[in-house]
């Protein structure tokens, strides 16, 4: 017997708010450093939690462009329901493994209310790929803003043998991902992705009932997502600019928190411009780390690590990385309790 789409939504909100629980017991320090940790930032935590109605907005935005691009003329999703769901699907995404198996379902789910189940999908996952598209030119173009700060001999870059190995890497590894993705954008990867899932021990006979019954959808979504890249260039692109800028103004939130604790690069325009700088690095680098091993619940100890390091490379030290994760992991437990609560929220 099927779940109604009532009941799949309590699931997905108890999820959710085992997620806060969890989280909040998981920390590496005690409640009282905790609170003291969150005094410390004083009012600095306005900026910090607020920066992210304004990433999320231009989340929806993306997303917003691409629904255009793919619902029918008699289908209508508003701006404000299609902000609610963005915020509400990253909070799930946050609380589920390996990303998209909590946020990307359950948009899905929601958005099918308004537009046909088809398209409700491939809207979903063009715009899952397009997030993951902009993270890698992301950490693309860091590889050169790093090399520029190097050649205008700021102190706090580090230049080696180790680290050259390290940037060529990520240089292939994007131009890789990035030939991937133009496969994809221009033949569809549904199918393929479900052929993928069936070389995975034990899932082969599933992968092949799932193509064998929904063959004729799976196509469908395929044709969807070639013809968005295909015939409206304009959604795309702009789909694309608004979540490049979306991670460009992320790292205003590790911007605050180094400003907060003196890190100003010694004042003035051009200290705050270079801090900025280094705040767009150490958001690349730490999503890298984290996303590379992405499969963790919660990212558990990951994005701490991944602070940890990219902080370090930086020039600052390891109490720095450790105050920036735990405020991010404070950030992030409010943003799930409150997409938990738009969960609730009916447009």
């Amino acid at each position: 017997m099927s779940l109604s789409k009532q009941s799949l939504n309590n699931i997905f909100f108890v999820i959710g708010v085992l997620a806060c629980v969890v989280m909040l017991f998981t920390f590496d320090v005690s409640f009282v450093e905790l609170w003291h940790h969150i005094c410390r930032a004083g009012y600095w935590m306005f900026p910090i939690l607020g920066v992210w109605v304004l990433v999320y907005f231009i989340n929806a935005l993306s997303w917003n462009s691409i629904i255009l691009g793919t619902k029918s003329d008699d289908e209508h999703v508003s701006l404000r329901r299609v902000f609610r769901l963005t915020i509400t699907g990253y909070a799930l995404n946050y609380a589920t493994p390996v990303g998209g198996l909590g946020g990307e379902p359950w948009r899905i789910m929601e958005l099918s209310r308004d537009m046909d189940k088809h398209r409700a999908t491939s809207s979903v996952i063009l715009y899952a790929m397009m997030h993951v598209f902009a993270h890698f030119w992301l950490w693309f173009t860091s590889i050169f803003f790093y090399i520029a700060l190097w050649l205008l001999g700021d102190d706090s870059i580090l230049m080696d043998e180790s680290v050259g190995v390290i940037l060529g890497i990520i240089f292939f590894f994007c131009l890789g991902a990035f030939y991937m993705f133009s496969r994809g954008y221009k033949n569809g990867l549904v199918v393929k992705v479900i052929k993928f899932v069936g070389h995975i021990p034990g899932l082969k006979g599933w992968s092949m009932r799932f193509r064998e019954t929904h063959s004729h959808a799976l196509e469908n979504i395929d044709r969807q997502i070639a013809a968005l890249h295909a015939q409206d260039k304009k959604a795309f692109y702009e789909s694309f600019l608004l979540e490049y800028l979306g991670r460009l103004v992320q790292a205003l939130e590790i911007m605050f928190m180094l400003l907060l604790l003196g890190e100003n690069c010694g004042g003035g325009w051009e200290g705050y411009l270079l801090t900025y700088v280094h705040s767009v690095l150490i958001l690349a680098f730490t999503t890298l780390f984290a996303n590379l091993i992405g499969f963790l619940p919660l990212q558990l100890g990951v994005q701490e690590g991944g602070f940890a390091l990219s902080i370090a490379a930086m020039g600052l030290t390891p109490a720095v990385g450790m105050y920036v994760s735990i405020i991010c992991r404070v950030r992030e437990i409010v943003w799930i309790a409150i997409g938990m609560a738009l969960m609730k929220v009916k447009d």
